[in-house]
């Protein structure tokens, strides 16, 4: 297969200019990298990016089996060539050209973990690891690629990239399963799409209302209520009864200066007045969900 044989006519222009770029010798790569950094020379920086776009093209050319589009996998190399030309150090002992040929390939394979599947993969270095490398250990351990992972082969393989044996379990079954249009019909002769079949669990619009109505109206009636109330027993079944998480009859008993049954008798106390209070109010506090006890 030609080297240009899968990308369109567009993308075979920008390769085409990128092949006619000169490679740079060690000097001159150092020579402009000085530039650019002690200068922010950016004729330097066209240069010198210039001249290894070749490397975006065959890294791009690697990852073209995600079925992602050929001219994003080449901008998302370009943004790795340009971060590696804005952090490389002229005077470490290291070519401009390896340096960059791992920002390029961080930079794309981030671009297919996030777009491989509207489902997000993941993207920590296991998950990583994984994602890129599992079918190319399955073949190399001679497992077939179509059949489940037994736990030994699971073992091997999670000891070979240095990752749990669940990781390993995890992006198999992710990688195996496929994207599915929920517009799709559920069988060849049927109208009906998977959408359908989706159950939402969220209350109908006018339960929401209600239940709103319904939240303001209690609160209204116990904070009508609570007025029946001493400052003592409101403020025991505001701490006990209001919170998130009730205070205990010690600690109230404690910070009040009181036994903790006189605590919780001050609260039946209390619990009974605002149930009388309610009552007056309307017929069935239970009913209304406003039941003191």
């Amino acid at each position: 297969m030609s080297r240009t044989n899968w990308v369109s006519g567009d993308d075979r222009r920008v390769i085409r200019h990128a092949m006619k770029a000169p490679m740079l010798s060690r000097e001159r790569e150092l020579e402009l990298a000085r530039a650019w950094r002690e200068g922010a020379d950016e004729r330097a920086l066209k240069r010198l990016t210039e001249s290894y776009l070749r490397l975006v093209i065959a890294a791009a050319s690697r990852f073209r089996h995600y079925g992602l589009p050929v001219a994003d996998l080449i901008q998302e190399g370009v943004i790795g060539l340009m971060e590696a030309a804005y952090r490389f150090e002229p005077d470490r002992d290291v070519r401009f050209s390896t340096y960059a040929s791992w920002w390029i390939r961080a930079s794309i394979q981030d671009f297919v973990l996030r777009n491989w599947s509207i489902v997000r993969t993941g993207t920590t270095a296991a998950h990583k690891a994984l994602f890129f490398n599992l079918k190319r250990l399955k073949a190399r351990l001679d497992m077939p690629t179509e059949r489940p992972l037994s736990f030994e082969a699971r073992r091997r393989i999670a000891d070979e990239l240095g990752v749990k044996t669940r990781d390993v379990e995890t992006m198999e079954g992710r990688l195996s399963g496929v994207d599915r249009s929920l517009n799709a019909p559920v069988g060849d002769d049927s109208m009906q799409e998977w959408q359908e079949l989706i159950v939402c669990d969220a209350p109908l619009p006018d339960e929401q209302v209600m239940t709103t109505h319904d939240g303001h109206r209690r609160t209204a009636l116990i904070h009508d209520a609570m007025r029946s109330l001493s400052e003592r027993e409101s403020y025991i079944i505001r701490e006990r009864r209001l919170r998130e998480k009730g205070e205990t009859l010690a600690a109230l008993g404690e910070r009040l200066g009181i036994s903790k049954e006189r605590v919780r008798q001050l609260e039946a106390q209390a619990l009974g007045k605002l149930k009388t209070a309610l009552v007056r109010r309307i017929p069935d506090p239970a009913a209304a969900g406003l039941s003191a006890g």
